[in-house]
């Protein structure tokens, strides 16, 4: 199975960082008029969704993988629920490739499948180079045609 690339960690845990700066501010705020320790608890807030996050970020990457199979594409990820998914090729409608501004800063995209049948049942595959990442929606794309094909009534 393929892993995704080392630097999605970085992206992750940047991520954790700022929520952990967010949630710090807030109980910054608050404990300016709740508690005089406020700074001390902001610290302790940041502090702990830092390091939390940082584990989460490094579980995850080490949890997450995909393979592109016969019929369908496997995906296996989670770090408290462990989720492994398998999408048969015939329920690909279309793949895109994304690039928001973090994951464009740490040289990063994603590829997101959507498929036919239920609501929200599109999966993304974080973390790939962007090379990687045209490649696989591409073959993702090849692959649905030719199962449609062989599906055909």
């Amino acid at each position: 199975m393929e892993s995704l690339h080392a630097r999605v960690q970085v992206l992750w845990i940047g991520q954790r960082l700022v929520l952990a700066t967010v949630l710090a501010g807030l109980a910054w705020f608050l404990g300016r008029f709740l508690d005089p320790i406020g700074p001390a608890v902001a610290a302790g807030v940041w502090l702990a969704v830092a390091v939390l996050g940082t584990v989460h970020a490094v579980l995850r990457y080490r949890r997450w993988r995909f393979e592109l199979q016969n019929d369908s594409v496997y995906l296996v990820r989670g770090v408290v629920t462990q989720v492994d998914t398998s999408v048969p090729y015939v329920r690909v409608q279309h793949a895109d490739t994304q690039r928001g501004p973090l994951e464009r800063a740490v040289g990063l995209a994603s590829v997101v499948v959507y498929t036919a049948g239920s609501r929200g049942a599109d999966i993304t595959v974080p973390g790939l180079r962007p090379e990687r990442a045209t490649e696989l929606r591409e073959r993702l794309r090849d692959l649905a045609v030719e199962s449609e094909a062989a599906d055909a009534v």
